[in-house]
């Protein structure tokens, strides 16, 4: 029985798929067939990596066919290479711009376009967007104003809201990025009307908020300001009058038939182990690649775990600007952490992330990368900017926690979220649903209340990837006609909106 994978022939370590002893025979396929052995010499742990060959110290490890890490000691064959042994290094920088300035020959081709051949049941909005859901928005401008946004919500079936911790005593450019967020949320096609809910004194005044939202969409629009109404109490009672009639209209849309071309859809990993890259990434990958082949836009985000893998994303731009892109957001997200004395490998990987056997930032991120498929990148957007659709495959550049990265790529426009996880999480969010998918056999069990779609067999078989792909499109496509997630079914709605600075 196989029980250890090699992603390319270039690889130097082997992923145990099994727990494994001490003096256990590893028996692994070769990427231009046949099989390789390696004997253990110690025990390894689920989805940890084992030396291929003798390493040197020194010398890089390689997997996925990239550098992930440089040994820290001699590692003899057999042995288990981890954060003991294998470190981060300035030597796996490339900056020699990666060949940017020859996208032509990039090897990415893109998927072959045809006419549309899936539909889904959406609501056809004013703006000419489709939305999947059918929310009336109670949005809180700020921070004093959350605690009363989300009591009309509870109040009044077919609402939502979240916690909004900005709004308040921001610098110009930090409010500026809470405006658009909130009216990239309050545009997202998922939304029907919204109710924007003030105190009354904040930074991120109700009409300032209107404004920014009428300038996206011309979605129905109700204000409130808690302030001029007489208290939290009142404004609950006339938000709640509000929230009634707003649903009253909502649920007079009805679903109708569109092509799977209307969708933008975000991609998002969170809770990693090596099982993420190994399985769950490469299939929501092919989805990504089957998608943009329908004429859908698809988004890659999280900055932060473009880390090493950056160079191959630019070599796959559309155009050399495009690739000069990628790789200054991740420049300049470096720059931006370093200036507060810290560096990005300090808190990436995760005390979680290496526990499930992803050793550097590096490896993390090489993994990470799998969901943006095989397709061109066609654009770099800002966190929050709202996303073209029939665009195919692009990038926004946001922080990497899962609620702010997520809530960004929402509040661009996408409809739906694919979440990969290999130890499990709750993420979800108020306004588009999040489908989470695990390859983890485990994790699929110990946390089934979060996980929508089981992938293992990306990893064990005995599925196809072309087989799971058609299955997670099928599981798409019924979330996309109204089947809830476990987040929506939980009621779990985390969103974090991005600091610029600290607080005034």
């Amino acid at each position: 029985m196989r029980n250890g994978v090699i992603i390319d022939e270039k690889d130097n370590v082997v992923v145990a798929i099994r727990q494994l002893e001490a003096g256990a025979d590893v028996a692994y396929p070769l990427p231009a067939g046949g099989e390789g052995h390696v004997v253990t010499k110690e025990a390894i742990p689920l989805f940890h990596k084992i030396a291929r060959t003798d390493i040197k110290k020194g010398d890089k490890v390689v997997k996925y066919g990239e550098y992930i890490g440089v040994a820290t000691r001699d590692i003899s064959q057999g042995e288990h290479v981890h954060t003991h042994n294998c470190e981060s290094s300035d030597e796996l920088k490339d900056t020699d711009a990666n060949g940017v300035g020859t996208v032509e020959t990039t090897t990415a081709a893109a998927p072959a376009q045809h006419e549309c051949t899936r539909t889904f049941r959406g609501y056809r909005r004013a703006d000419g967007q489709v939305g999947i859901r059918n929310h009336v928005l109670i949005l809180p401008t700020s921070i004093c104003a959350s605690d009363t946004s989300e009591r009309i919500a509870r109040a009044v079936a077919g609402c939502v809201s979240f916690h909004n911790q900005n709004g308040c005593s921001q610098v110009n450019v930090d409010q500026q990025l809470t405006l658009d967020t909130l009216a990239g949320l309050a545009a997202n096609p998922n939304v029907y009307a919204v109710l924007a809910v003030s105190l009354g004194c904040e930074g991120c005044q109700n009409d300032l908020v209107v404004d920014a939202i009428r300038k996206r969409t011309n979605k129905p629009i109700r204000s409130l300001v808690i302030q001029q109404v007489g208290g939290a109490i009142k404004a609950i009672e006339q938000g709640t009058r509000i929230a009634h009639e707003l649903v009253a209209e909502a649920a007079a849309c009805e679903r109708e038939d569109v092509p799977v071309s209307e969708l933008i859809f975000g991609t998002n990993c969170g809770g990693s182990d090596t099982s993420s890259g190994l399985g769950s990434n490469p299939l929501i990958g092919e989805v990504s690649d089957w998608l943009v082949g329908q004429g859908a836009t698809t988004v890659l985000c999280e900055t932060p775990e473009l880390f090493g893998g950056e160079h191959i994303l630019a070599r796959r731009a559309a155009s050399p600007e495009v690739g000069e892109q990628v790789l200054k957001i991740v420049r300049d997200y470096e720059k931006y952490v370093q200036g507060f004395g810290a560096e990005m490998r300090e808190g990436n990987p995760s005390p979680g992330n290496m526990a499930g056997g992803l050793t550097t930032l590096e490896e993390k991120s090489l993994g990470c990368i799998h969901k943006a498929g095989h397709s061109p990148i066609n654009a770099v957007y800002p966190y929050a900017a709202q996303l073209k659709s029939h665009e195919g495959l692009v990038i926004m550049d946001t922080p990497g926690n899962d609620p702010s990265s997520v809530g960004g790529i929402i509040a661009g426009g996408c409809q739906l979220v694919i979440f990969s996880t290999g130890l499990g999480t709750p993420t979800g969010n108020a306004i588009a649903p999040v489908l989470r998918i695990t390859a983890n056999g485990r994790t699929a069990q110990t946390m089934a209340d979060h996980i929508d779609f089981d992938a293992q067999a990306t990893i064990y078989g005995p599925e196809t990837m072309e087989e799971l792909r058609d299955q997670l499109i099928d599981k798409i496509i019924a979330v996309c006609n109204g089947e809830p997630t476990c987040a929506e079914a939980l009621g779990f709605t985390e969103t974090a909106l991005p600091h610029l600075c600290n607080y005034m």
